[in-house]
């Protein structure tokens, strides 16, 4: 349980990270932020194939797999269609924090829940290091999440030291998540197979959906290219070290 709270209050302060920058750059420009989202889906990926995947296969089998994974991709493209994916860094045109500002912050709090919700079942698995290997994944995909809702708050007027506040309460549903997760799979054990596919799933829509293609819009595809395979085989490394 320790291990859980730890891992998830990590994953959910590498959004505070993100945010940092704030308060020495205004902007970020499009060759790094799509460098740094494509190595975020390279992570992402190979936790999802190296990790999450196969420990569901091994806990509750293929089947379990299938239906956890599938129901991770409806349920965050449920999430998707409910509140639709807005750029935030590049709605320049926002003047004041209006309801658009606080559809923002309430659609990364909804799409924050099946990430706390991953990590809090990986920890439950009886692999040591899936439990790390999710949260470092998801910490990484959190830091330019964070920088770039600190950004779009700023251009909603949003002073620096609120617009960091806000981004930190946002990375805590996280926390909040996690645990109900973890306990749901550790009192229900039948369900840890189910949860770590539901997490691959989530991720992977993730990736598939958001990441890549928001890696892929502005001319810089070969350096995005390179940046994914690095961070897919710096996550090969880690969880080699791990075990």
């Amino acid at each position: 349980m320790e291990a859980a709270i730890i891992g998830s209050f990590i994953s959910a302060m590498a959004t505070v990270l993100g945010a940092v920058p704030l308060f020495f750059v205004k902007s970020l420009s499009e060759k790094w932020k799509d460098i740094l989202i494509a190595f975020t889906a390279g992570i992402m990926v190979s936790a999802c194939t190296f990790g999450l995947m196969p420990q569901a296969v091994n806990e509750s089998g293929i089947i379990a797999l299938t239906i956890g994974l599938l129901l991770g991709i409806i349920v965050l493209d449920l999430i998707e269609k409910s509140i639709p994916h807005i750029d935030v860094e590049n709605d320049s045109g926002i003047s004041t924090f209006d309801s658009k500002s606080l559809l923002v912050i309430i659609a990364l709090f909804i799409h924050n829940i099946p990430e706390g919700l991953s990590t809090g079942f990986s920890f439950a698995s009886d692999n040591d290091i899936l439990g790390p290997m999710v949260a470092i994944s998801i910490g990484a995909q959190n830091m330019p999440e964070g920088l770039i809702l600190a950004i779009f708050l700023m251009n909603s007027n949003v002073t620096k030291l609120n617009a960091f506040l806000l981004v930190a309460v946002t990375g805590f549903i996280e926390v909040i998540a996690a645990i109900v997760g973890y306990f749901a799979a550790s009192y229900i054990e039948s369900l840890i197979g189910y949860g770590l596919a539901f997490a691959a799933g989530a991720m992977m829509f993730i990736v598939y959906k958001e990441l890549i293609p928001e890696s892929h819009g502005h001319g810089y595809e070969r350096p995005s290219t390179y940046s994914f395979i690095i961070g897919l085989l710096a996550m090969v490394y880690i969880s080699y070290m791990f075990s």
